[in-house]
């Protein structure tokens, strides 16, 4: 006889499956944000509304700073989130949402909040909240974004289990960061960080160019070595990868450039991208243009169908011209 199932299982997996509009690996994180978003209000007061209005500046920014490149607006998943049954929306006229037009979310008082089932089942269980925001931030964020993205809309979250759910999923490939650190010679490939202690590297990492939460390999043509910071400006979007030498690194998308010696890919960096400082300027702007360190010869740079979803889904704006030298 199976297992009897768990309702707050069933909650998990509602959450794994929110209906998201995707082609070919776009990314459309509406949903996850506001509903992160509504689980850190539920923390803060389990009987509190989103009025539209009030909350509609924080979720801007949250998809401005979290989402593609591309403008969107906080009303589409406000008023579509109704649809996966864990969000409800009223207005001054009663029950159901008016649409996903700003000015009758604004104009006809619309609020949103939990549904009084879900609501119920976090009073119940209230690890079952931490649980549901883990799923949200593994399937849709790189873990590089995800204490970030918890401080950014007010979420306290435990070192929980994700649960049962988590174990069914993809796993991850714990030796890519040993592959990858080693393709790249222990340096980071933006910058040449190599820094250890003893024999162990600190301070370098394995990032993943097409993130592993939509479809991204565990392999060395998905990966790139490189130090803390620039991984973690690499996953919001300030550097990107261009085509190699001889070409615009803000042009073509195309072609695995070999292996990563000579005709390497370029760096890019974003123009919306604001540093005054000395530091800033040293270890980000002076970037662009330059050619990516490594990989060793005999291995294969960044597949071109990754660099194109980064480029695409991740990197903001356009890319800055080749610093002067």
């Amino acid at each position: 006889m199976p297992p009897l199932r768990s309702p707050a299982m069933d909650w998990v997996e509602r959450t794994a499956q929110l209906r998201q509009w995707t082609r070919s690996g776009t990314r459309a994180p509406h949903k996850p944000l506001l509903f992160l978003y509504a689980l850190s209000r539920f923390q803060r007061d389990a009987d509190d509304e989103l009025l539209y209005s009030a909350v509609e500046r924080d979720l801007q920014g949250l998809l401005a700073e979290y989402g593609p490149g591309n403008r969107s607006t906080p009303a589409y998943p406000f008023h579509h989130l109704v649809s996966d049954g864990v969000w409800e929306v009223r207005t001054e006229r009663g029950p159901g949402s008016p649409g996903t037009g700003v000015r009758e979310l604004r104009a006809s008082g619309a609020a949103g909040r939990l549904t009084p089932e879900l609501r119920a089942a976090l009073r119940r269980e209230p690890s079952l909240l931490g649980r549901m925001a883990r799923v949200l931030l593994d399937l849709n964020f790189p873990p590089s974004l995800h204490s970030e993205l918890c401080e950014a809309v007010g979420l306290g979250l435990e070192e929980a289990e994700t649960g049962p759910l988590s174990a069914a999923r993809r796993r991850r490939d714990r030796r890519m960061r040993e592959v990858v650190l080693t393709a790249y010679e222990y340096r980071c490939a933006f910058c040449g960080y190599d820094g250890r202690i003893g024999a162990v590297p600190v301070g370098l990492e394995a990032a993943h160019v097409r993130w592993w939460a939509f479809g991204g390999p565990d392999d060395v043509e998905n990966g790139l070595c490189l130090c803390s910071l620039h991984h973690k400006l690499f996953d919001k979007g300030v550097l990107g990868l261009g085509e190699g030498r001889g070409e615009d690194p803000g042009e073509g998308l195309g072609g695995n450039l070999g292996d990563g010696r000579g005709d390497s890919h370029r760096i890019l960096v974003s123009r919306n991208f604001v540093g005054r400082s000395a530091a800033a300027r040293e270890h980000v702007i002076v970037l662009a243009g330059r050619p990516v360190i490594g990989p060793q010869p005999g291995v294969r740079a960044v597949a071109a169908a990754h660099r194109s979803w980064h480029t695409s889904q991740v990197f903001h704006g356009s890319p800055r011209p080749a610093a002067a030298v």
